[in-house]
């Protein structure tokens, strides 16, 4: 049951290609699940499990304990001249009242608490 491919037109032969592509995939997975279970079968005879022999074991989980404790918001460093509600610790992103005040000409030492 040969094909002749020679007599076959473009879009004959593009799904003999695509329906062969098809049939090897499935029968790699075919293979590959023999495979695993031939490898499992032979780990087992031994005593061990295919995922300890190939180190595939989930490690134990490690609860680390902090020496320090919880993190402590940082003391507030600046305070806005205008609103004395508004703060900023120095760290991470200006605020817009902060870079305002140095547009404006105010130095950050003045705005310093």
């Amino acid at each position: 049951m040969k094909p002749d491919l020679k007599s076959m037109t473009r879009k004959e032969l593009e799904k003999l290609k695509a329906d062969v592509e098809k049939a090897l995939t499935k029968v790699s997975e075919k293979e590959k699940k023999a495979a695993l279970a031939a490898a499992q079968k032979a780990a087992a005879a031994h005593g061990f499990s295919l995922a300890e022999i190939t180190g595939d074991a989930p490690a134990p989980k490690k609860r680390r304990k902090s020496k320090t404790g919880p993190k402590k918001a940082a003391a507030p460093k600046y305070r806005n001249p205008g609103d004395a509600d508004q703060t900023w610790t120095g760290k991470g992103r200006q605020p817009q009242w902060f870079k305002d005040a140095i547009a404006a000409g105010t130095s950050p030492d003045a705005m310093e608490i």
